[in-house]
């Protein structure tokens, strides 16, 4: 091979990291490219479920306690929701604990999200500076926008993650302003009616949590034919 021709391929080390790369980073997105997609679902679920309740705290009328400790309260459950969800508003009891876990699972979402954020912006960073140095060889120089598009989708994606887990934190925020006690829900209820209003502003930020979410996946799953175009060519190039 003439030498102007082999300088302008990288040495075989860098090829190998290259490839190492492109293999496993190839295959850590492909998770990517799914999980926010089933955390978007979970999301959605609990919105549908504030949704639910919102409605018919909306239009209820404030009934009395049955006496039963045990009993559900009709005014306050929403028809098919205790099925749904769990959700079940019983007389003697406080807030219920299928709520409870909600917040607490959409904290959850929230924590994973940030970190992930995080650990990916600062690995983009890195990668990005890596990727430059790329251009010192002709013969990707074709690529080189492909292997930049990847940095950018990630970054992206890093960037969606922080305000998905801002989100996320607002809207439990939104809903610990009500006191979900059937006592507490009544006298709100019976006057002013906030509790609709919180539980239906909570439910819109998971909403667009769960959108970004979505976006997030699209972006990193766009990045699959690029890895697979790149790795293929640094492949053939240690081969020849």
């Amino acid at each position: 091979m003439p030498e102007e021709q082999t300088a302008s391929i990288p040495p075989e080390p860098l090829l190998q990291v290259i490839v190492n790369l492109a293999r496993f980073h190839r295959e850590h997105e492909q998770f990517y490219a799914q999980a926010p997609l089933r955390q978007a679902g979970e999301l959605q679920a609990r919105s549908r479920a504030l949704k639910s309740l919102a409605d018919r705290w909306s239009v209820t009328d404030v009934g009395e306690s049955a006496g039963n400790a045990f009993a559900g309260a009709e005014d306050l459950n929403a028809p098919g929701l205790v099925a749904e969800s769990g959700i079940l508003f019983m007389e003697g009891a406080d807030e219920p604990v299928e709520l409870q876990r909600l917040k607490r699972d959409v904290r959850e979402i929230a924590e994973d999200s940030e970190q992930t954020g995080i650990w990916l912006a600062h690995a983009m960073e890195q990668a990005w500076e890596a990727v430059g140095l790329l251009a010192a060889y002709p013969v990707l120089a074709d690529l080189l926008g492909e292997r930049h598009r990847i940095v950018a989708n990630d970054w992206q994606s890093a960037g969606l993650l922080a305000l998905v887990a801002h989100l996320l934190r607002r809207s439990v925020e939104l809903l610990d302003r009500v006191k979900f006690s059937p006592a507490a829900l009544r006298a709100d209820l019976g006057s002013q009616r906030n509790a609709p209003a919180y539980l239906f502003s909570a439910s819109e930020l998971l909403d667009r949590a769960a959108d970004l979410l979505a976006e997030s996946a699209t972006l990193v799953r766009d990045n699959e034919r690029r890895w697979r175009v790149f790795g293929a060519r640094v492949r053939r190039l240690r081969s020849d």
